[in-house]
């Protein structure tokens, strides 16, 4: 939760002026992410029931698919825009930031 917090108020996460962060597929990685919480929420009340064990894990999986293809959407929006918007300005730290980015999502 602290983690969280803290994320919301971090200043990186507001776009800057002069590189907003409007892909092509926003309102649709929007969307996923919004089912992949409804579903989320329908497993935890599978746990809450004490239904099934295996049909849990099957869902949480299903879950986990769905944030992750959210994520290639984003990452492909993000290649696409803001990284050839950084080549264009020389900016070799966002390309190589994007680098580490794409560690941690691969982890």
């Amino acid at each position: 939760m602290e983690n969280a917090e803290k994320l919301r108020n971090d200043k990186k996460t507001e776009p800057s002026l002069e590189h907003m962060h409007n892909h092509p597929h926003s309102k649709a990685v929007s969307n996923r992410l919004a089912k992949a919480i409804g579903h989320l929420e329908a497993v935890k009340r599978m746990v809450d029931r004490g239904d099934d064990c295996s049909e849990i894990l099957t869902q949480i999986a299903a879950v986990r698919s769905a944030i992750q293809n959210a994520g290639k959407v984003l990452m492909m929006d993000h290649l696409n825009h803001c990284i050839v918007h950084a080549a264009e300005e020389k900016d070799y730290d966002k390309i190589t930031e994007f680098g580490e980015t794409i560690k941690k999502f691969m982890k």
